[in-house]
């Protein structure tokens, strides 16, 4: 898997940030997870990121397989969203196809090419550019949970951007010593024990 993840993030270290297991992450009969990003919601430098999402249930069609954006990733970075609006209560495009539009794409609606995971037997994976573009329809299941294993993977040389100061989520990681607020984070290393290293370059590797 390594070999795969280098390919896909073409450096040669690779450093991981964190394995999320959440057995209820799609109950039944939970609404759609809205159409986003990874990367923007990763506050490093260099941004980029690479998911690998592991099945721990059959992905039938009722149960709101993860779906991806083909090319997504070349789109630019011009919306966002949050992470507050993960959950909606409608399709969970609108934030996708309001990107879509921004790229130039006309009726995205029709036009956009989707691919479904649907069909992946529990321990199969998928593995995807953290630019793209990618969600999943409503749980229909009555009795089934949609669960998987995400594992999230960052350049060995990732640093924080100051802007992780402000987040709750990153800022649990940054050293609580007094001087930190007149540190330039990126010239400070990811804490080891947070963000083990899982992938190193022989020097003869090209």
């Amino acid at each position: 898997m390594s070999y795969l993840i280098k390919i896909a993030i073409r450096q040669f270290h690779i450093m991981i940030w964190s394995t999320t297991y959440i057995p209820k992450n799609r109950p039944p009969g939970a609404p759609p997870l809205v159409f986003h990003r990874d990367s923007p919601y990763f506050m490093f430098t260099p941004n980029d990121v690479v998911t690998v999402w592991i099945a721990l249930d059959d992905m039938s069609p009722e149960l709101g397989p993860l779906e991806y954006v083909k090319s997504s990733h070349q789109w630019g970075d011009g919306r966002v969203g949050s992470s507050s609006s993960f959950f909606q209560s409608d399709n969970g495009k609108n934030l996708l196809y309001s990107a879509a539009k921004f790229e130039g794409i006309e009726d995205p609606e029709r036009s956009l090419e989707i691919t479904s995971t649907a069909g992946m037997r529990a321990g199969g994976l998928s593995i995807h550019n953290g630019k793209t573009w990618h969600g999943s329809g409503r749980n229909c299941s009555t009795n089934r949970p949609r669960r998987g294993i995400g594992l999230h993977f960052i350049l060995g040389n990732a640093r924080f951007t100051n802007d992780a100061r402000k987040s709750k989520l990153w800022s649990r990681y940054i050293p609580d010593i007094e001087s930190i607020d007149n540190v330039d984070l990126s010239r400070m290393e990811l804490p080891e024990e947070d963000f083990p290293m899982v992938w190193k370059a022989h020097n003869d590797c090209k």
